[in-house]
């Protein structure tokens, strides 16, 4: 089983997980929260895998399906916060290149912006 509690920093929707991404409930959950996401317009996402203990074939799919739906929706998605065990399967399935895998949330957060901004020379605030 899956929990997905969702908060808001600035322009980002970050997505608090925890427990296993399976076939099932697991893979549910995950594609279920990130399209009402999508639903409400928002198109900035950051999944926090942290607490995230397991991740099966199935919930890997659901992850790149998620990827893959939020660009297509002019949004991103970045994953925050991989636990040893998720870090090396994404390592050993080569999807580690196709994700912005980030271990800071204010850094993580940041990148969003810096995804989006206009290329020039930035002004501080």
């Amino acid at each position: 089983m899956i929990k997905a509690t969702c908060r808001r920093i600035d322009t980002v929707t970050v997505v608090d997980l925890g427990g296993r991404i399976t076939l099932g409930d697991g893979s549910t959950t995950l594609r279920d929260t990130v399209r009402n996401l999508l639903g409400q317009g928002e198109t900035r996402i950051l999944l926090n895998l942290g607490e995230v203990s397991y991740i099966d074939s199935s919930g890997l799919g659901e992850l790149v399906s998620a990827f893959t739906l939020v660009r297509r929706s002019g949004g991103d998605l970045k994953l925050l916060n991989l636990t040893r065990k998720v870090h090396d399967l994404l390592q050993i399935t080569k999807l580690y290149t196709v994700f912005d895998v980030q271990d800071d949330e204010a850094r993580a957060i940041a990148a969003f912006g810096r995804a989006n901004a206009p290329a020039g020379p930035q002004l501080a605030h």
